[in-house]
């Protein structure tokens, strides 16, 4: 993850829920606010009603490794927060994979 940074501070979340721009499908929201830093800040939201710690962390592994993979096709110099609704519990990795590759091109970040 060399061009993608973790995002994790109050502030910063906050920002780009406030100012960014949200699209959302049947399994995640994505919000997006360009930054100046050239790379992207990534932040990963899974609240309890996506279930217990197993499953929550479970889902963040799912779409941080979906994010990972797909760092070299994604423009650069944006903050994007990945926030898991309540149907992401026992996804599979090829789901948060085409859910999170589906949010991508409606926000025009593919390259």
């Amino acid at each position: 993850m060399k061009n993608m940074v973790s995002l994790k501070k109050n502030q910063d979340f906050r920002q780009v829920y406030n100012k960014g721009k949200s699209i959302a499908n049947r399994l995640i929201v994505m919000f997006v606010l360009p930054n100046d830093f050239g790379l992207n800040r990534i932040g990963f939201s899974v609240s309890k009603k996506v279930g217990k710690s197993v499953v929550r962390s479970r889902v963040t592994r799912l779409l941080r490794e979906s994010m990972r993979l797909s760092a070299g096709k994604v423009k650069r110099g944006y903050d994007i927060i990945i926030l898991a609704r309540a149907s992401c519990n026992g996804i599979s990795f090829r789901e948060a994979d085409s859910a999170l590759w589906h949010l991508i091109k409606k926000h025009n970040l593919d390259l």
